[in-house]
């Protein structure tokens, strides 16, 4: 009976754990139709990237030959996805685009899946680019090139083509989501700042008391504020699993406690 107990009070446990677990693993990402108004416009360079959040499809109009540029914020244990349309003229030649991104020190990042560059056919409509992120640290070493808690710059650009097509107008829908990773990207220390443009000076006052700050978004909850990930609750799950087995094995082992050379009626 007692073993019986044991097992019963050991699987309770695990299903209480798992459950908000899975569902926070299936909560939908931050749709563009929450939002109010979705950017229509991109910069055309870092320092005028057009500033785009989570969830958000923008739009913007252009030429081949320019550099569209947008910026987005992305927190630890999250892995962003970027992705690209460029809706091409009706008559054009052979186009190769590229899709690239940028973290708040300006350093490209490495896709871990996704077509970020791609070769257009002469005639085609559009050309469709995906860049699936690393999942962003909260902490790093100096000399490693981690993508790290802050801003982030996606670049869009045309990388050959053609003279003759040239200066000709296409029009792109740029959007970023991300899933959560949780607290399987859970690393043991954290960025005193995220690498946000202005960051170094938000801190400083102004003469007329306010702070310069070059990037007006960022994380609703603050930059990497929670302690709290689902690893503090499979560490709990194991240490009462752990004692759970430890009471379960005293159960079996101890016997009636009574020496087996004593009679019963001593």
């Amino acid at each position: 009976m007692s073993i019986t107990r044991v097992l019963s009070a050991a699987l309770l446990a695990v299903g209480l754990a798992a459950g908000p677990a899975v569902a926070d693993d299936a909560s939908p990402s931050p749709s563009a139709s929450e939002d109010g108004g979705a950017p229509t416009q991109a910069g055309t360079s870092f320092r005028t990237a057009t500033e785009l959040d989570q969830g958000q499809q923008a739009t913007a109009s252009g030429s081949t030959g320019d550099y569209l540029y947008w910026s987005f914020p992305a927190d630890s244990g999250q892995r962003p996805d970027v992705k690209a349309t460029v809706k091409l003229p009706d008559s054009h030649g052979t186009q190769t685009w590229q899709l690239d991104v940028y973290d708040g020190l300006r350093r490209r990042q490495a896709c871990q899946y996704g077509a970020a560059t791609r070769t257009a056919p002469q005639g085609a409509a559009t050309v469709q680019l995906a860049c699936v992120m690393r999942t962003v640290r909260a902490w790093s070493e100096p000399w490693a090139n981690d993508p790290l808690p802050g801003t982030y710059y996606v670049r869009l650009t045309v990388v050959d083509l053609g003279n003759a097509d040239l200066g000709q107008p296409v029009s792109t829908e740029v959007r970023v989501d991300s899933k959560d990773i949780g607290g399987a990207a859970a690393v043991d220390g954290s960025l005193a700042k995220p690498l946000v443009p202005g960051i170094a000076v938000s801190a400083d006052k102004s003469d007329d008391g306010k702070a310069a700050v070059l990037s007006s978004f960022g994380s609703d909850d603050g930059w990497s504020s929670g302690w709290w990930t689902d690893r503090w609750v499979w560490t709990g799950v194991g240490g009462v699993l752990a004692a759970l087995a430890g009471i379960g094995g005293y159960a079996l082992t101890r016997g009636t406690g009574r020496p087996r050379q004593v009679p019963p009626g001593v």
